[in-house]
């Protein structure tokens, strides 16, 4: 206010004595004009003297001033010297960061809007093959990996991609792509060969394992039903024969569906592209699920579009099915009703089976296509399931580009969703109308 109040009475000191002069000499228009154009020069001298100190970088103090201008330039001084501060504590957050990544055993690339490279951490040249000259340029100019490129394109950056290193075959990466700012994008290149070589490992093992226990198995079951036929034997030994045989029988069950999941694991190339007639494979499985409840009294309904057919290897997709409906009924007390629902929908293909059985809790829906993930152990021996089957049927879609969702509530049954996208889908002329049979 004291700056303010000086500059009103220079002003009016100013006018005061332009009215006295313009007095004594009869010019007082003159002289005011005179006075202001004065005023105004004084004013512009000091706007030239603020521009100059803004522009000059050297100059650390401002210029000296009196009044309105020398708290103008002394308000610009500590705007100048926040900024500096400011300035500083950004460039050593960066300086921090930069050090940060640059010790990261992962790759990092920082990527524009438009895809350009503007920063990359010493793994991700190592990892990706990138140099220094390199940014600035598009990203998809130095990777050139299709499926690297279908990714970074697709903008769903939900899952991982996992692919071969551009710089070396054996070396195995998986990217995440994170989406900031103004469609800036964060790619993370992690190395994960020894984690897939470890993985290798284990369904190896499995794999052997369960080759080696397919022939002591064989030759046990041919054993045990060699002593059943036995009469004397049976008439004293029957019950305990009849749950070795029970149990024979689960065990290679487990090998059978063990081999089937290393087959499906240890298999990256994509399934073949045969058209499979699924109203047909849904028809023998409905009639297979038909002959297992016929003591039960459980209803078997199938609505589905005889003209929707897949792309894909129909046994797979077989094994994929038959475990969801097979669990269903396993699972669900008796009389129940299962239903199998083939349809079309948002432009691709699903499959439905819902059961009205015991449903499950929702925090043991996320794990239970794990491979030997039971709800309810106790109940899993007593029917006779391997805790193996959802396992199989999450490979099975995965192979073919499908996912599974799955609906349930405690005692309100399940639904199994099988998700097929579009390009997966083959409309087949056979009949006009979809087919509803229960049994």
């Amino acid at each position: 206010m004291n700056s303010w109040s000086e500059e009103f009475w220079r002003l009016a000191s100013l006018i005061t004595l332009c009215l006295i002069l313009g007095l004594v000499f009869n010019k007082i228009v003159l002289l005011l004009i005179m006075g202001g154009t004065l005023y105004l020069g004084w004013h512009v001298f000091n706007l030239y003297r603020l521009d100059r100190w803004l522009r000059g970088a050297s100059h650390t103090t401002p210029p000296e001033a009196r009044g309105i201008w020398g708290e103008v330039f002394h308000h610009f001084y500590l705007l100048q010297k926040r900024n500096n501060e400011h300035k500083k504590k950004l460039t050593a957050m960066l300086d921090r960061f930069q050090q940060l990544t640059t010790a990261m055993p992962d790759g990092t690339v920082v990527l524009n809007a438009k895809g350009g490279i503007e920063w990359f951490n010493d793994a991700a040249g190592r990892l990706l093959g990138l140099r220094h000259q390199d940014v600035g340029q598009h990203i998809l100019n130095l990777v050139r990996q299709p499926t690297f490129v279908g990714y970074l394109e697709q903008y769903d950056f939900a899952e991982p991609l996992e692919l071969n290193s551009p710089v070396d075959e054996k070396c195995s990466l998986q990217i995440h792509v994170v989406p900031y700012g103004r469609g800036q994008r964060l790619i993370v290149a992690r190395d994960i060969t020894r984690l897939q070589q470890l993985e290798q490992m284990r369904r190896d093992f499995v794999a052997n394992v369960s080759h080696e226990l397919r022939t002591p198995l064989t030759v046990i079951t041919g054993y045990l039903e060699t002593l059943t036929d036995d009469s004397d034997l049976h008439a004293m030994w029957g019950q305990s024969l009849k749950v070795m045989q029970e149990q024979s029988d689960r065990m290679q069950h487990i090998v059978e569906d063990l081999l089937l999941l290393a087959k499906l694991e240890g298999n990256n190339t994509p399934p073949p592209h045969d058209p499979v007639s699924v109203p047909s494979l849904l028809a023998g499985i409905r009639d297979d699920a038909v002959s297992l409840t016929a003591r039960k009294g459980h209803r078997i309904k199938l609505d589905m579009d005889e003209n929707l057919w897949l792309y894909g290897n129909e046994q797979q997709l077989r094994s994929a099915f038959s475990n969801l409906v097979f669990n269903a009924i396993r699972y669900m007390p008796d009389p129940g009703t299962v239903t199998i629902n083939w349809h079309s929908a948002n432009g691709g293909a699903q499959l439905d089976v819902q059961d009205t059985g015991i449903g499950i809790a929702a925090h043991h829906i996320s794990r239970l296509t794990e491979r030997f993930y039971r709800v309810d152990v106790g109940r899993s021996r007593e029917t006779g399931g391997t805790g193996l089957g959802l396992a199989i049927v999450k490979h099975v879609l995965n192979r073919h580009r499908a996912t599974l969702k799955i609906y349930s509530k405690p005692e309100q049954g399940s639904t199994f969703s099988c998700r097929f996208p579009s390009h997966a889908i083959m409309h087949h002329s056979n009949t006009a109308n979809p087919q509803s049979v229960t049994k």
